[in-house]
């Protein structure tokens, strides 16, 4: 009895002297501010190679980690080291004054195992909102595919050997894919920032908008939001991929695995993340042999994605699918198209989601609304330009997001 009272007073001392203490260093909270869903490239995988890509955070802080992905990779892939940096006056340079070297506990270069994520040591590097930073990687691989990002939407540099310090990079070659990069996380300490997650397809990853401009509809939604005063900034990251479907079966490895196969390891994993929009089912309705139940298949496999998100407390919005009637497009029969207006009719009115973005209204041609407008038509009839996208943007309110 007395080793208990004695333990008591002791544990009732350091309680107080903590107190007395004040408030310590504020708690880490690591958001994601950018994302990429990986698949597979085309190509193979790059051997001994640097590769510099840019991107826009939407969201700033005084630190920073990057994620690199070998998810969808059968075979180790080695990070050879890694700088992160802003850019530079010319393409693909980047400034050298705020060159920072990445860690991987402590270490300079890491192996990722297949299947598996590497997230580096926490980088000083003070960052604002719609900030564009550079990232330099020396990636060695041996796959017959590139673990990766097809539709990049941003020029990447590649080098053959190690150019980790080279500022200007000169004599690159170019690509418009991400290379075995998946995120970028910040750290808001005392604060309450939280991620608005878009999970989709093409549509969503900004297929037909203007490379190296940042002109998706997420992009527009996150100036929206920083620009919007009285409120938290939170961040959005883009969850697309380009040829994804909700429930699998695409036919090339750029396409990925389906929504409902991706969604843990793409979007609910994400630090931060509160809000998910969820704009996808327009391929199963495009690929479908089956269109008269890809309407029912679809609405199934939405609910299991909001009650899995809801599992973790993150709110679902649903989005509309969007026009794809249009000279060319064979796949805009009457089924696909019934199959299409049977979703959207349950996404309205179902009342599964937390809320709803009609993106379908945004775009449609009200003379012809199973088309897109023509000003928002990127010319096949099934991406919206960069008009359409920022109509897009512009269509999701603010105050979901509270």
């Amino acid at each position: 009895m007395p080793v208990r009272r004695h333990r008591s007073r002791a544990v009732l001392a350091a309680l107080l002297a903590s107190l007395l203490a004040g408030p310590g260093p504020a708690r880490a909270n690591w958001v994601a501010s950018w994302a990429a869903a990986p698949a597979l490239l085309a190509s193979p995988s790059l051997r001994a190679t640097t590769v510099r890509q840019s991107l826009r955070l939407s969201l700033g802080g005084p630190q920073l980690r990057v994620r690199f992905s070998n998810e969808t990779g059968t075979r180790a892939m080695t990070v050879g080291g890694a700088h992160i940096a802003l850019p530079g006056a010319a393409p693909g340079s980047v400034d050298p004054a705020t060159d920072r070297a990445l860690t991987f506990g402590g270490a300079s270069t890491a192996a990722i195992p297949p299947g598996a994520p590497l997230l580096s040591d926490p980088v000083d590097l003070p960052v604002a909102a719609l900030s564009t930073v550079v990232i330099t990687a020396l990636v060695d691989g041996a796959e017959a595919k590139q673990v990766g990002h097809d539709q990049g939407g941003e020029t990447a540099f590649l080098l053959p050997g190690d150019h980790l310090g080279d500022a200007t990079f000169k004599g690159a070659t170019t690509a418009t894919s991400r290379y075995a990069l998946s995120g970028v996380e910040v750290n808001v300490p005392g604060q309450t920032a939280a991620a608005v997650g878009a999970l989709g397809d093409s549509t969503t990853d900004g297929v037909g908008s203007t490379p190296d401009r940042d002109r998706r509809w997420t992009d527009r939604l996150a100036e929206r939001l920083v620009a919007r005063t009285g409120a938290a900034i939170p961040a959005v990251v883009n969850l697309g991929l380009a040829g994804n479907t909700v429930t699998g079966g695409t036919p090339f490895d750029t396409f990925g695995e389906g929504a409902l196969a991706r969604l843990d390891r793409d979007g609910l994993s994400r630090p931060g993340l509160r809000w998910l929009v969820l704009l996808e089912g327009l391929n199963d309705v495009m690929f479908t042999a089956s269109p008269g139940t890809v309407a029912a298949d679809l609405i199934a496999a939405d609910r299991q994605i909001i009650a899995r998100a809801h599992e973790r407390g993150i709110l679902v919005v649903g989005g509309t699918l969007t026009p794809f009637g249009g000279t060319g497009q064979v796949a805009a029969t009457p089924a696909r198209e019934a199959a299409r207006q049977a979703v959207n009719a349950w996404i309205r009115t179902g009342g599964a989601f937390d809320a709803t973005v009609d993106f379908d209204a945004a775009l449609r041609d009200p003379a012809r609304t199973t088309q897109l407008r023509a000003t928002f038509d990127s010319g096949d009839h099934l991406h919206p330009s960069d008009a359409g996208y920022r109509a897009m943007g512009d269509a999701v309110p603010l105050d979901l997001f509270k």
